[in-house]
């Protein structure tokens, strides 16, 4: 369709509002040239609402495809508008180490019933995401079993659990020993657990960046948008969303799909997260964000 063509039939069918539309998903997939972009997105929805179809072929459907699937969805403190095939979903560290009531954080004395209450939303989310074929990476907090990616502070200094538990002391027969990759305790929960394809992130800090593949894998995978959830919220969520800020990466918290042994610490966590116009990212509750999917 020639770009008269274009304009005169859109110039019947309501111009001003594509435009705006095609305008504000510019700004957020922030093509090379959003000259032809816009051009690009124009024809196409002409030829759409013509009856038309584009050969899959053509160059034009291909950027219209990957350029188009964005989504917007209700969040603090302002919705958020995010590119789907650019956008990860990120669990981080949904493991038995932490959520089983026979792992390393309730022998610490913690509730682990507070984390328990996420598996059902993450498990529906999960499903969602997967269903419309999204990226997924998911992370634990595992060192090798040497240990020697485990730094002195955090083995055996002044601020660890007494002796026995340790990180790599033996816990129990069933769990094994504690955060060591491939212990029966270091693995995901069994209802959120990873599938064929997705990515697993094994992690010797509380940011999943740090001593991991995990920036060189988004870059690689063309990822400028996040979606977290997983516990705890405090610690190594909210950590690993500041190391994606850093990064440039834009994140969103999904609240009902992230815990804290200590509720009032997830609250705090969210409250920075989204102050100050979203100085870290946005958050929103899971069932806003699924029911915006594409």
């Amino acid at each position: 369709m020639a770009a008269t063509d274009t304009t005169s039939y859109l110039s019947e069918t309501g111009l001003k509002s594509l435009i705006d539309e095609i305008s504000k998903e510019a700004s957020e997939v922030k093509p090379k040239d959003p000259l032809q972009f816009m051009q690009d997105r124009l024809a196409a929805v002409a030829q759409k609402r013509k009856g038309s179809t584009i050969s899959e072929s053509t160059p034009m459907k291909k950027q219209a495809v990957g350029e188009t699937r964005s989504f917007t969805f209700t969040a603090k403190p302002h919705n958020a508008t995010f590119p789907f095939e650019k956008t990860a979903l990120v669990m981080i560290d949904i493991q038995k180490d932490f959520c089983d009531p026979r792992g390393f954080g309730a022998c610490l004395g913690n509730d682990v019933s507070t984390l328990e209450s996420i598996l059902k939303p993450c498990e529906a989310l999960l499903a969602a995401w997967r269903e419309r074929g999204g990226k997924i990476i998911h992370t634990l907090e595992a060192h090798v079993p040497n240990l020697s990616d485990c730094p002195p502070a955090k083995l055996c200094g002044p601020r660890t659990p007494p002796e026995g538990k340790r990180i790599g002391d033996c816990l129990t027969k069933d769990m094994g020993r504690i955060l060591v990759r491939g212990e029966p305790g270091n693995g995901l929960m069994p209802t959120v657990t990873a599938k064929p394809g997705e990515k697993v992130i094994f992690k010797p800090g509380k940011g999943a960046f740090y001593d991991t593949d995990l920036h060189e894998w988004l870059k690689a995978e063309g990822i400028t948008h996040l979606v977290f959830t997983g516990v705890t919220t405090e610690v190594c969520v909210q950590t690993t969303m500041r190391e994606a800020n850093d990064r440039g990466f834009e994140c969103a918290l999904l609240e009902d799909c992230t815990a804290s042994y200590f509720p009032e610490f997830k609250q705090a966590a969210i409250e920075m997260i989204r102050a100050q116009g979203g100085i870290i990212g946005w958050t929103a509750m899971s069932n806003d964000f699924i029911s915006a999917l594409p």
